[in-house]
């Protein structure tokens, strides 16, 4: 039952199966996130369920924010998002989601914010190949080059120019479970998934 959970990316590793073939894995703590609200389709127009997850000291959290908690009689979470689900009434407030929603075999649609890289050039932002490096060449060896045409007198939107690099939100799609770890409330799926150690990631059933 469920059809999402949240988690905290730790790290990356590799297993290995019975025929020695070697599988590299994100490890993921999955929960165990609780249910804060519910969404009805008469209340609110669709199904769905807030979970939060993560413990947070209260003097962290905003009033308006706990004061949402304690309307649900929930303890203050540090991350709270939205899951649509075909019956909320299956849910209720406080009650625990945990990893086990999801199988070895499963696949998942994974979505977590990239690694941060400040202000990045055009080369290393967009792969630019950079000026010619030959005698006589003046040194805009790794500039943008032509604007293109002049008559428009303005930049258009959408042009490759150097600024801010990461800190996306992505997603993944179809991403194999590779293993759960109940007991640990871990995750293990298949290949590298966005972000630093620490980011938070929103797994999502595949129906």
């Amino acid at each position: 039952m469920g059809a999402g959970i949240l988690g905290e990316k730790i790290g990356m590793t590799r297993i290995f199966t019975k025929n020695g073939e070697s599988i590299p894995v994100t490890v993921i703590l999955a929960g165990p996130c609780r249910v804060i609200q519910r969404k009805n389709l008469e209340k609110d127009g669709y199904n769905a369920v807030q979970l939060g997850f993560k413990e947070v000291n209260k003097k962290k959290v905003s009033k308006p924010i706990i004061g949402h908690f304690n309307k649900f009689k929930v303890e203050p979470l540090k991350y709270m998002r939205e899951f649509k689900v075909d019956d909320s009434n299956k849910y209720s407030s406080g009650m625990e989601v945990k990893v086990d929603i999801f199988k070895e075999g499963d696949k998942v649609d994974i979505i977590s914010i990239s690694k941060g890289k400040g202000f990045a050039g055009a080369i290393k932002r967009h792969h630019f190949s950079g000026g010619p490096k030959t005698h006589g060449q003046k040194e805009y060896f790794r500039s943008v080059g032509s604007m293109g045409a002049t008559d428009a007198a303005r930049v258009f939107k959408g042009k490759k120019l150097p600024g801010h690099m990461g800190s996306d939100r992505v997603s993944m799609k179809n991403i194999k479970v590779v293993k759960v770890d109940l007991g640990r409330n871990l995750i293990l799926v298949k290949g590298s998934v966005p972000g630093a150690k620490g980011t938070m990631v929103i797994i999502n059933k595949i129906v």
